[in-house]
């Protein structure tokens, strides 16, 4: 007999979104001073739009 509440929940977008808190939390505790924006940018995978002229 099949259990209906045997069910794998799992949530792909927020796992990954908590590798990226953690990632940011991490670094924070790590650092000296305040991440600055091109830091957290770059832990977050952050890609720079480039600027139209």
């Amino acid at each position: 007999m099949i259990d209906p509440f045997d069910v794998t929940l799992e949530d792909g977008d927020l796992m990954g979104e908590v590798e990226l808190t953690t990632n940011l939390i991490v670094a924070a505790s790590e650092s000296d001073d305040r991440l600055s924006r091109d830091e957290i940018d770059r832990l977050l995978g952050v890609v720079p739009i480039p600027r139209q002229r």
